[in-house]
């Protein structure tokens, strides 16, 4: 907290607004935040120096700048810096950043002067607000068909099916107990294989329980053992596909020894009286309604959030949004980023990933564009409902909003808010609560329709919707955005 306070009032701001979706932050970094960072960066680069004289890693501060000189070490000091005081110009500044900035540091100061630099920046443009209060928006009934209900109830099945030993041969869905041992075809790239004999991890198991016609088996693996008996050893051979995930396999031809142990057939029980006994109702009609039940309060909820969404993009449709086609591919690049971040978490690496879906990376941020555009004018139409309503989150709303996650991490709202003060990210927690009670007094004050009703406005033609489009098409084209994403979103369309 004391180090979050220490760099607020290190760093000053001014906002010079170009034009709707960019902006100019003059930034001065005070001469004791400098100072306090050339010290710093001095005693790091202290302890990695050898000099006669010092142990290593013993080297004073004022010795390295002395040696190496103050402007190289500012150098440093100010590459360490920047990540941080541009967080806080950013905050300072209340702008949402798009893309990457462009910065101009200047002169590097004396000591005892000021850092100044310039950051210059798209930001989330600002929404000239329709009204949003009592929007008409489509909303949907709940449903629970009938295919959805058998489905639950083959799941049941499913779960509670047996398997027994059969003495004929294997056909399709039957399950396999099998050991096996795989050899690659071949040696690899860097010759380590012997040919003929190259055993890779995970190609040999025993007593392995394999599902004949499922999913995520070497294709032509389960298609080797069809007709297969128990006692029975077969060879065969299948490649591994050529986006396969460990790049050492992928594509390689790969031979397998595998012997059958056991052939097994799934035993599905009978939907019967006893079936819905077992399951703790009196009969099978009595299960199928509570399976419905439960559907409809799953698809109740799921209808709510349909109508918030909906009621949003209405709310963004009577709104204008200057968005720039430059702004809605730098927010594509975006989430591209962020996706890729989270791919990495997960162990896929950005070229598995362009292999596995079979695009480049242009072809992705091109789709992506859409999508990156609708997000900006919801962002922006959310900002100005916000600042329109003077919306401001107490403590408690904020401590409400953090408990589903307090309670997944074993924690309480209050050490989790606590935390997210320390870590100077309490304001941005304040911003998201405060989107979502947005999208919810738009919602409270739309007045649901039925489906059919607008799809049927959609359809109709009249003369003030060819005005309406006329002067959105003019506006978008003197700010130079991009064209509307598309017509209004409803259930099912």
């Amino acid at each position: 907290m004391a180090a979050a306070s220490q760099v607020q009032t290190a760093v000053t701001t001014s906002v010079t607004e170009l034009t709707a979706s960019r902006a100019r932050v003059a930034v001065r970094v005070m001469p004791e935040e400098i100072e306090a960072h050339v010290q710093r960066a001095a005693g790091r680069l202290g302890r990695e120096l050898k000099l006669p004289g010092f142990r290593k890693g013993k080297v004073p501060a004022p010795i390295v700048l002395r040696r190496l000189g103050r402007d190289a070490v500012l150098e440093q000091a100010v590459r360490d810096g920047l990540a941080g005081w541009y967080a806080e110009a950013i905050r300072q500044s209340r702008l949402v950043p798009i893309g990457d900035p462009k910065i101009d540091l200047g002169q590097l100061p004396d000591a005892g002067q000021p850092l100044e630099l310039t950051l210059e920046l798209d930001v989330l443009p600002k929404a000239t607000l329709g009204d949003y209060r009592g929007l008409e928006v489509p909303r949907r009934e709940p449903a629970a068909a009938e295919e959805e209900i058998d489905a639950e109830i083959e799941a049941m099945r499913e779960r509670l099916a047996r398997l027994q030993t059969v003495t004929r041969p294997a056909a399709t869905a039957d399950f396999v107990v099998v050991d096996y041992r795989g050899e690659l075809a071949g040696a690899d790239e860097g010759g380590a294989d012997e040919p003929g004999h190259a055993a890779f991890a995970g190609g040999e198991g025993r007593d392995q329980l394999v599902e004949l016609g499922a999913q995520g088996l070497i294709p032509g693996f389960s298609e080797g053992l069809l007709g297969a008996s128990a006692g029975e050893t077969r060879e065969i051979d299948v490649a591994f596909p050529a986006d396969h995930t460990n790049e050492r396999l992928a594509g390689r031809q790969v031979s397998f020894q595998v012997t059958v142990k056991e052939v097994k057939h799934k035993q599905l029980p009978e939907l019967d009286e006893d079936f819905a006994i077992d399951a703790g109702f009196d009969d099978v009609q009595e299960l199928r309604e509570d399976i419905r039940t439960r559907l409809l309060e799953v698809d109740q909820a799921r209808v709510q959030e349909e109508f918030r969404e909906a009621a949003l993009d209405a709310a963004v449709e009577v709104a204008q949004v200057p968005v720039t086609s430059e702004l809605a591919q730098a927010r594509a690049r975006e989430m591209w980023e962020r996706m890729l971040h989270s791919l990495a978490h997960r162990g896929i690496s950005r070229e598995a990933y362009l292999r596995l879906s079979g695009r480049d990376e242009a072809e992705i941020l091109a789709e992506m564009v859409p999508e990156a555009e609708r997000a900006l004018r919801r962002e922006a139409v959310l900002t100005a409902v916000v600042e329109a309503e003077a919306i401001s989150p107490s403590e408690q709303d904020l401590l409400e909003a953090v408990q589903p996650t307090a309670q997944r991490e074993g924690s309480t709202p209050e050490r989790l808010l606590g935390q997210l003060r320390d870590a100077g990210r309490l304001e941005e927690a304040r911003e998201d609560v405060a989107a979502r009670q947005a999208v919810d007094l738009i919602a409270d004050a739309a007045e649901p329709i039925p489906v059919e009703r607008a799809q049927a406005r959609e359809k109709l033609w009249t003369p003030e919707k060819d005005e309406q489009q006329r002067e959105r098409d003019s506006a978008a084209s003197s700010a130079g955005e991009a064209p509307p994403a598309g017509r209004l979103w409803t259930p099912g369309s």
